[in-house]
C-alpha cells in the first residue's frame, strides 16, 4: 500500500498534524500554511481540505494537542512531589514554566486567539480541561486562605494564572535579556509564598 492510499484510509489527519507540529517547532507560527503542511506531509495541496477546511481549523487541532500535553506536563510535576496544597501549587507553576520552555511555539499558539478556530469542540474541550485543572489546584489554597465566595476563588485563580503566565510570556519574549534556559534568568514569582506566606522550615 502506498503512502497516498494509507492517507485515504485514515492516516491523512495524523500526517497533517505531525507535519504542522514539525513546521511549528522548526520555523514558527508564521511559517504555517495549508500548502506548507501538505508539502511536508507529502500530499497534494488540496488534500488538507478533507479534514481541515481552513488553516484556523488545522491550528485548532494542533492547539488542542498542545493543551493536552500542557495539562499532562503540569500533572506530571505535581505527581512527583508532596501532596500538600503549597507543594502542588509550586509544582504546577514549575510545570507551567517547563512546558513553555520545552514547547515555546506550541505555548504561543495556544494563546493566539486570532490564529485559532475557537468554535472547534476539541480545542474548546482541551482548554476547558486546563481551566478545570487550575481550579483543582487553587481550590485547597482557597480553603487555607479562607476564600469561601465564588468571587474570591475566581480572583485567586486569575492571580495564579496571570502571575505564572506573565512570567512565561516575558521569558519567551526575551524580556529578561537571556536565553530561556540560559544563566541569569530570574526566578519566577513566589506565588505560593505570596498567597500563603513564607514556608515553615
Amino acid at each position: 500500500m502506498t503512502d497516498r492510499s494509507r492517507y485515504h484510509h485514515g492516516d491523512l489527519r495524523n500526517a497533517l498534524l505531525a507535519a504542522a507540529g514539525a513546521i511549528l517547532e522548526e520555523q514558527g507560527l508564521d511559517a504555517l500554511s495549508l500548502r506548507a503542511v501538505a508539502a511536508r506531509a507529502g500530499v497534494s495541496h488540496a488534500a488538507p481540505a478533507h479534514h481541515f477546511p481552513t488553516l484556523k481549523a488545522l491550528l485548532a487541532a494542533v492547539g488542542a494537542g498542545a493543551f493536552e500535553r500542557f495539562v499532562r506536563t503540569i500533572q506530571s510535576e505535581m505527581d512527583q512531589g508532596p501532596s500538600d496544597p503549597r507543594s502542588r501549587l509550586k509544582a504546577a507553576c514549575d510545570g507551567y514554566i517547563r512546558f513553555a520552555r520545552e514547547c515555546p511555539q506550541q505555548f504561543r499558539l495556544m494563546f493566539s486567539p486570532s490564529r485559532l478556530d475557537w468554535s472547534d469542540p476539541a480545542f474548546r474541550g482541551a482548554g476547558e480541561v486546563a481551566r478545570r485543572q487550575l481550579e483543582e489546584i487553587c481550590a485547597p489554597i482557597a480553603v487555607l486562605r479562607g476564600d469561601t465566595s465564588v468571587e474570591a476563588r475566581q480572583a485567586l485563580e486569575r492571580l495564579v494564572w496571570t502571575s505564572v503566565h506573565g512570567y512565561a510570556h516575558l521569558l519567551l519574549a526575551g524580556q529578561f535579556g537571556t536565553p530561556i534556559d540560559g544563566p541569569g534568568v530570574p526566578s519566577r514569582p513566589d506565588i505560593e509564598g505570596l498567597l500563603l506566606g513564607p514556608a515553615v522550615r
